[in-house]
């Protein structure tokens, strides 16, 4: 389980934050951390400062993957969470970090993988990048004074996934909050048919293609139509029959628009 997890930097600036990043995942026993877009480039596992920070985490750090972007980050990901520290109008459901590591494990438990998306020092992360997650989480600090460090906030959500993945290991059951948020997650048999979020992502793709074919969605002016599809979608927990209905759905209208 505990590989099966992501810690993904996304656009972060510091290097010491890397290096601090590493080894706060590493004292909890994961080892994949991935750096997307880093300001510094691939040079920020070399730096330094990420070297001295790292501290004793030096293995971490020199495999952790560099990739251009959230997207590359997330592929092949079955579920992803956003870690936030303001709420959004539009966007993924929200849960508590305790019930976003719960069903991260139950993910994990079926050998999928799971990431966690932290966003940049100074604006964390965009609405586009929150829309690619399935879940957005706020740690619920100190409302007077509630300012995280990136490597702090790495620490806590890997603590509280450690925790998951133990009890799962010793046979206890997930945190009860999970039920309320994901309940038809918690049986094997509805997992297994479960639509994974590069699924889901393929579908949206094909979908907005057939919608601004019906010009029902204007590209130039797209409001918040496929923000709001996504969070629908995100929602109700898709199934991957259900998802390659609605699939045949936008080909059928692809096709028959090209015909006439």
């Amino acid at each position: 389980m505990f590989d099966q997890v992501r810690f993904v930097l996304n656009e972060t600036s510091h290097p010491g934050n890397v290096g601090s990043a590493a080894r706060a995942i590493k004292t909890m026993g994961f080892g994949r951390l991935v750096l997307a877009a880093p300001r510094a480039g691939a040079d920020v596992l070399r730096d330094p400062e990420a070297v001295a920070l790292a501290s004793g985490a030096d293995d971490v750090l020199a495999n952790a993957w560099v990739v251009p972007d959230l997207d590359s980050a997330l592929q092949g990901v079955s579920w992803a969470v956003a870690l936030s520290a303001r709420s959004r109008e539009y966007g993924p459901p929200n849960a508590e970090p305790r019930e976003s590591a719960a069903i991260a494990v139950q993910h994990a438990g079926q050998g999928e993988a799971v990431a966690f998306v932290f966003g940049s020092e100074r604006t964390g992360l965009s609405n586009d990048d929150v829309e690619r997650c399935n879940a957005l989480v706020h740690i619920p600090a100190n409302p007077v004074y509630s300012s995280l460090n990136l490597s702090q906030a790495v620490q806590l959500i890997a603590y509280e996934v450690r925790m998951g993945c133990l009890a799962r290991e010793r046979g206890e059951g997930p945190h009860a909050a999970t039920v309320a948020v994901l309940p038809s997650e918690l049986d094997a048999a509805a997992h297994a048919s479960l639509a994974t979020r590069d699924d889901v992502e393929g579908m949206l793709v094909h979908l907005e293609r057939a919608l601004v074919e019906l010009d029902f969605l204007d590209p130039e002016n797209p409001k918040k139509l496929m923000t709001r599809l996504r969070r629908l979608f995100a929602k109700s927990h898709l199934e991957r029959e259900e998802v390659n209905i609605l699939r045949g759905i936008a080909k059928h209208v692809l096709e028959r628009k090209h015909r006439r």
